[in-house]
């Protein structure tokens, strides 16, 4: 390919959205990785031959680096070989009722969700006072001189936070997420284009929302974790509980025996309704299981919504 084949690139930024159009369909995630990748590599480039345009740079780079559909064709086979080799084993369709309910125990995004939920109290709360403390000084310091130079320091952290919690969320949740920077929308600009642009990203403030966000969905997702399977772990261990009652931890209960309460008084339950209880734990183990990979599925869909750039060819 030249220069003067029709439809060549001749700027970077032709480059680039020709890579975009021909990565069209692909996986967003993907896209802002390819471009970012492709960018990053060409003005490399064009720094180390600074003689050269960037249609002379272009010229050359293209029969080493490929043209934008060459590039996009071996990226969508890349993320191919890399989504097999890190994918989790495949569980086995069940076609029946029962191991559709219980299979979900074999599913190892079962537990990714499961840990997620877990650490999301503690990410949300980093986030959410992050996000509030950056956004109250910024407001605070842009009447000074220091205020401008602050701001994109904290929107840079933002981003940086917003990458570091895309790795989080394809690790546990299996939902692919950009493994590099955004894509700069309009590559070229000035230093303070490129800050004006970071203010108008939508993606900056959906990132600030999905941090914000995260506090209160946190605190959801971390007491229903510990609640559920709490809850049926004590259901599950009722028949355990009843027969070391009459042993030396006896006054871990009530009175020292295990009481129960049906609704009609409280009262030493039975064999029968021991086995009952852990009867009913063990189901809602399993409905709990079921629950966290299905949230685990929405908030990854989420974070892919808040957080991947999707920007179309200008």
């Amino acid at each position: 390919m030249n220069s003067s084949s029709p439809g060549a690139p001749r700027t970077i930024v032709e480059y680039l959205n020709q890579l975009r159009t021909a990565l069209r369909g692909a996986d967003p995630a993907l896209i802002q990785d390819a471009l970012y990748d492709a960018e990053e590599h060409l003005r490399a480039e064009l720094a180390d031959q600074p003689g050269r345009n960037e249609a002379t740079m272009l010229q050359h780079v293209v029969g080493s680096y490929g043209a934008p559909d060459e590039v996009a064709d071996i990226y969508r086979d890349q993320e191919i070989k890399i989504q097999r080799a890190i994918r989790p084993p495949p569980v086995p369709r069940r076609r029946s009722l029962a191991g559709r309910f219980f299979g979900v125990a074999a599913d190892p995004r079962t537990y990714g969700a499961l840990f997620y939920m877990l650490l999301s109290l503690a990410t949300g709360s980093l986030y959410f006072s992050w996000a509030v403390v950056g956004l109250s000084l910024s407001l605070s310091l842009s009447i000074l001189i220091i205020g401008i130079p602050f701001i994109v320091l904290f929107f840079s952290s933002v981003r940086g936070l917003s990458l570091l919690e895309g790795r989080t969320v394809e690790a546990l949740l299996g939902v692919r997420m950009p493994r590099r920077p955004a894509y700069p929308a309009q590559p070229g600009q000035s230093l303070f284009k490129r800050i004006g642009t970071m203010f108008t990203d939508a993606r900056t403030w959906t990132t600030l929302f999905y941090m914000l966000l995260m506090l209160p969905l946190g605190i959801v997702y971390f007491t229903l974790a510990v609640t559920l399977l709490g809850v049926s772990l004590l259901l599950v261990l009722a028949p355990v509980a009843l027969a070391i009652q009459d042993t030396g931890v006896a006054n871990l209960f009530v009175d020292g025996r295990l009481m129960i309460d049906w609704g009609f008084g409280a009262h030493v339950p039975g064999w029968g309704e021991a086995i009952v209880l852990s009867f009913i734990g063990f189901l809602l183990m399993f409905i709990s299981l079921h629950l966290v990979r299905g949230l685990g599925r929405l908030h990854g869909q989420l974070a892919k919504h808040l957080l991947v750039q999707r920007s179309s060819p200008e």
